[in-house]
């Protein structure tokens, strides 16, 4: 299993609004998508940063979704949030419970 993350700094008042936009807009389509697993989207209010996460069955699954553009075309719907570049980063998921 594979976990794709997403750092992004954003103004405080508008972590709700992203988190409900990943939850009804993002989730549902990644559930269609071969080797979705789960994703979670986490926020430290104070500091106005979020960490997106998505689990994938294989790195060819998670890559596959960047090939297709299937990740860019989310990605751009979290871009009015953004206060800096967001961080894009892969983690082989070693535990899992």
């Amino acid at each position: 299993m594979v976990a794709r993350s997403l750092r992004i700094k954003m103004d405080i008042d508008r972590i709700d609004e992203a988190s409900k936009l990943f939850e009804e807009s993002v989730i549902p389509l990644c559930r269609d998508k071969k080797g979705f697993q789960g994703a979670y989207y986490l926020a430290d209010r104070e500091a106005g940063s979020c960490l997106i996460m998505t689990l994938w069955e294989s790195k060819e699954d998670m890559i596959a979704t960047e090939e297709s553009r299937f990740f860019q075309e989310q990605l751009v719907k979290f871009m009015v949030f953004f206060k800096e570049p967001p961080v894009r980063e892969a983690y082989e998921v070693i535990v899992k419970e």
